[in-house]
């Protein structure tokens, strides 16, 4: 026998087609918000109890039959029947099954839009504090790749031409601090992310003594979202902050991609990483590709276009609820396992990176030391103009030769003589607490 929707107010069947396309990949991803619909449904009995809307003896047998419900979901047994059009459903049909008609009680005061909002929100924190720790690790890896290649020199290029010398040390280090600025806006959203929609019924309130304050403590949300018609309209706009915080984080890691690409063809010959980590060639020997780079880049790449996605996905959507949103799910869920993915590879694959070394001592290299030579001049006396024009002179004749240079000559803040690392740290430090304030 085919189970009554939460919706339905009589047993009539639907057209098939109209339900598959309406349900789409939902029970897939509901799957994931299955631990955090029995967490918030806890919290939602615990909270009727307390208003007198459940008896003691109906809050404990209740929270009994969620937490053998979350048994299930903890090994991996929990499942979406055929069916059933939800997680929400799914969790109310199990409890109905156990208890009889008590387990349909859940429900009061509560609209599925509410229910899945807060679903997601507690999903989403979740996942950030997953991506927290993983930008983290990524962040300590570039540091202490950073001070230890901190004397090893690398070329700087502007326009794709030689530029200036620069060092491996500084160029892990300005990874690691694009990181920080990352995680600056991922902490943003986590604060947009951490506030409690439930309560808000459908988008209008509710005329039982609901008591959201108690569920927000009962669910460690910072705060909630006061207004019912803005907690309904945050739906989306959380996932949007979401995407771009996820966005600007893919951004740093393809072009640290990009950067690794360039560096490991052999006309750069920068850097190489064990053969256990690249690929070869079907008809070329000699092939080691940069695989894991290259799909790494095109993954963050991928991500980056999540915020535009939900962007046209919520355009001209009126307040209130609208089934767009439940397009919100198979938009960025699977952008946050891909980022995640992505990170993980990246701590797996930096510490095994090998760096060139005495790679500027090639004669190819010496114009990157003109301005060094320039500034060689201003020391003795001569204006800048002049001395760039006097080297830039030695350029054209071929007469340049290229002075001794060790990064300890670059001692302002930043650059190769004092990468301000510890600073760097220090500003990390004070995003990532900001997560637990």
């Amino acid at each position: 026998m085919t189970s009554m929707k939460l919706w339905q107010k009589h047993p009539t069947s639907v057209n098939g087609l109209v339900e598959q396309f309406t349900i789409g990949r939902d029970p897939e991803f509901d799957l994931l918000l299955a631990p955090y619909d029995i967490q918030g449904s806890s919290a939602h009995v615990c909270m009727l109890a307390s208003v007198g809307l459940l008896t003691k003896e109906e809050e404990a047998s209740i929270q009994e039959g969620l937490e053998q419900i979350m048994q299930s979901v903890n090994a991996g047994s929990f499942v979406i029947e055929p069916g059933v059009e939800d997680v929400h459903s799914q969790i109310e049909l199990l409890l109905t099954r156990s208890l009889g008609p008590v387990g349909k009680k859940i429900h009061s005061g509560r609209s599925r839009n509410d229910q899945v909002a807060v679903d997601i929100k507690l999903f989403l924190r979740a996942e950030i504090q997953a991506i927290r720790t993983l930008v983290s690790d990524a962040f300590d890896c570039l540091l202490q790749m950073s001070e230890h290649h901190k004397d090893d020199l690398l070329p700087g290029y502007t326009h794709m031409q030689l530029g200036m010398p620069s060092s491996f040390g500084l160029w892990f280090a300005a990874y690691a601090e694009s990181l920080v600025d990352d995680m600056e806006l991922l902490l943003a959203a986590y604060k947009v992310v951490n506030k409690n929609p439930l309560g808000s019924g459908a988008g209008y309130g509710s005329s039982f003594p609901l008591d959201r304050a108690l569920t927000t403590r009962l669910l460690h949300f910072r705060d909630l979202h006061y207004n019912a018609v803005y907690a309904q309209m945050s739906r989306g706009k959380t996932e949007k902050f979401v995407a771009n915080a996820l966005a600007a984080i893919g951004a740093t890691l393809a072009r640290l991609a990009m950067d690794i690409c360039l560096y490991m063809n052999q006309q750069f010959a920068f850097l190489r990483f064990p053969d256990s980590l690249t690929t070869g060639s079907s008809i070329m020997p000699h092939k080691k590709n940069p695989d894991i780079f290259e799909l790494l880049r095109a993954k963050c790449n991928r991500i980056q276009a999540i915020p535009n996605e939900l962007s046209l996905l919520l355009t001209n959507l009126p307040s209130g609820y609208h089934r767009d949103l439940q397009l919100t799910k198979e938009v960025l869920f699977p952008a946050i396992s891909s980022l995640k993915e992505c990170l993980q590879l990246l701590c797996f694959a930096l510490p095994q990176m090998q760096v060139a070394e005495g790679l500027l001592s090639d004669d190819r290299y010496k114009y990157l030391f003109t301005v060094e030579s320039v500034h060689d001049l201003v020391r003795q006396g001569l204006p800048f103009r002049d001395a760039y024009r006097e080297v830039g002179a030695a350029v054209e004749s071929g007469t340049y030769a290229a002075p001794p240079f060790h990064p300890a000559q670059h001692t302002h803040e930043g650059s190769m003589g004092n990468l301000c690392n510890e600073q760097i740290r220090e500003t990390m430090n004070l995003v990532v607490t900001g997560f637990d304030e």
